[in-house]
């Protein structure tokens, strides 16, 4: 009787994927927040051991929408005041600037972002960083326009009146 050699038995093994979300971001993977399906290995060999994510269960997927929630309102307070600086600055009308005067129309010096800083901080009492302010360079008496990024949706445009002593 002839012995027919069995064939090897081939293993099926079904991939195990991990639906993970991440706690920060990690290049060429996601950013922070994001749900992901990873290999089982690189979640216990790397992600895990360097806490970079989290297994996904019901109770961290709450507290995750809770998270958006938070940060969302928190978006539209933030933007909605933005709005009330704004509408301030157009109810004010111009803000005057005196500087010492040369010939003619011509100013000593120039008008800068850090100088209207200032006169809002005294007139309105309202702290503005100078960083926002684009206005144009300002070397002569006379009435100019300059605008104020309150928001990256909110922006309030801003009169200055430039006069001589």
């Amino acid at each position: 009787m002839p012995v027919l050699a069995q064939k090897k038995a081939r293993k099926i093994r079904k991939a195990r994927n991990r639906t993970i979300i991440l706690k920060e971001d990690v290049t060429e993977l996601g950013k922070k927040g994001d749900l992901l399906d990873v290999k089982a290995g690189y979640y216990r060999n790397f992600l895990l051991p360097t806490g970079k994510a989290l297994l996904v269960t019901p109770l961290l997927l709450k507290e995750m929408r809770i998270e958006e929630e938070r940060i969302e309102a928190e978006k539209q307070r933030v933007k909605e005041e933005a709005q009330q600086l704004a509408l301030i600055f157009q109810t004010v009308g111009a803000f005057k600037v005196k500087r010492k005067g040369g010939k003619g129309k011509q100013i000593f010096g120039t008008v800068t972002a850090q100088d209207l800083v200032d006169i809002i901080k005294a007139q309105l009492n309202r702290d503005v960083d100078k960083r926002i302010v684009s206005l144009p360079e300002i070397r002569e008496t006379g009435e100019y326009v300059a605008e104020l990024k309150l928001h990256p949706e909110v922006s309030a445009i801003v009169r200055l009146n430039v006069y001589a002593n």
